[in-house]
């Protein structure tokens, strides 16, 4: 993919068009296998379910803390730092404008990857 003009003066031709054909079907593959595995690893815990605000804003209950990163949790507590950092806001105020679209995105992100495995059954099996 990278000097087919050298390289089809070694091999034929067609080389190039078969490596370019399997390049794009992995590369199709590859960006459905990872986000199927983001969707399940990220949004479709029980834990977690439908996703993890965390990433809007910032902040984590103390339980969760105990339980998803409890190294980091015990090292703040023998600190003593636990209390500076500890956020009293209106998230609550923000949290159905940020659920909203985090919903939206899953939502999108599910049929991308649906039309993407769709793509790819009708290459393979001649839909």
């Amino acid at each position: 993919m990278w000097f087919p003009v050298q390289v089809s003066h070694v091999l034929p031709g067609w080389v190039v068009n078969l490596a370019q054909i399997v390049h794009s079907q992995e590369a199709l593959l590859a960006a459905g296998f990872i986000l199927t595995f983001h969707f399940f690893n990220s949004h479709f815990r029980l834990e977690k379910f439908p996703l993890d605000t965390v990433m809007f804003s910032g902040r984590i209950t103390e339980a969760e803390m105990r339980h998803e990163r409890a190294r980091q949790y015990e090292r703040l507590a023998a600190e003593g730092r636990l209390e500076e950092l500890e956020v009293r806001d209106d998230w609550n105020n923000w949290k159905y404008v940020f659920n909203t679209f985090g919903m939206t995105a899953l939502i999108i992100g599910l049929v991308l990857v649906t039309g993407i495995f769709i793509g790819l059954a009708k290459q393979w099996f001649n839909w």
